[in-house]
């Protein structure tokens, strides 16, 4: 079996992490799988929603280290380089998908894993799902992205807590702070990722690429910059095919139809 899955259905692609026996710690060659994926994804128009979830008991134990060379043999700037081109490329490619992507999190997201989900647009998590910081268990700073994501989700202390003392958050408690939208039972969890990832590939993908845009730079700028980037995002919108039918559809009173156009 393939250590990574790929099927598009009805306007989803769908990216299964499938090495359960390792808790799908994610390898070099998935990594980058996934991030092709992704770009495949914002180039392909009759794909218009993303979903990654993964197999068996993990979501995603963080990231396989077997194969990487002892700290001892590497020289300053390796390991910043390493980041940048790994993890941090990882998570911004994630980030910067064109289309909404759903994480369905199946069980323990730890590390990279963790980073993983938080950096999706939508998590479902399973109720037997947890989130784990688990940096400071190996003696490391959070990298992929944590430090960044977790207080723009939860704000700072709570980001602290997490990364300073790497306890496990369940899916409930996860629900509580903000890092999920929905728990649901664990055989829920494919059947509601794919009732939301299909409406989401219904609606105007355009239009929902472009807030995706915008929220996700907006703890970034000031009001003067959200505000010009807001009516440049309306602008650029209102020539789409999408924007038009929804326009027309309100006026004719129907059901509008969007094309992802």
């Amino acid at each position: 079996m393939p250590d990574l899955l790929h099927t598009v259905e009805n306007g989803v692609s769908w990216i299964t992490l499938n090495r359960p026996e390792a808790m799908n710690a994610v390898t070099r060659d998935q990594r980058e799988r996934i991030i092709a994926l992704l770009a495949e994804a914002s180039a392909a128009p009759d794909v218009r929603c993303v979903v990654v979830t993964a197999t068996g008991r993990g979501f995603c134990a963080g990231a396989d280290l077997r194969g990487a060379p002892p700290v001892g043999e590497k020289v300053a700037g390796d390991v910043a380089r390493m980041i940048r081109q790994g993890a941090q490329r990882f998570i911004g490619a994630v980030m910067d998908c064109e289309k909404p992507v759903i994480a369905a999190v199946n069980g323990t997201a730890a590390g990279i894993g963790a980073h993983l989900a938080f950096a999706c647009d939508l998590v479902l998590a399973a109720d037997s799902a947890r989130f784990v910081e688990v940096f400071v268990r190996r003696g490391l700073v959070p990298d992929g992205g944590g430090a960044y994501l977790l207080p723009r989700l939860i704000g700072p202390r709570r980001a602290k807590e997490l990364m300073f003392f790497g306890d496990a958050v369940p899916a409930a408690e996860a629900l509580g702070m903000g890092l999920v939208n929905r728990v649901v039972p664990a055989d829920e969890l494919e059947k509601t990722a794919r009732e939301w990832a299909e409406r989401l590939a219904q609606g105007p993908t355009r239009a929902l690429t472009l807030t995706k845009q915008l929220v996700n730079a907006s703890l970034d700028v000031d009001r003067s910059a959200a505000f010009a980037a807001e009516a440049t995002a309306q602008e650029l919108n209102m020539t789409t095919r999408d924007a038009q039918e929804g326009v027309a559809s309100f006026v004719e009173r129907r059901e509008a139809r969007y094309e992802g156009r």
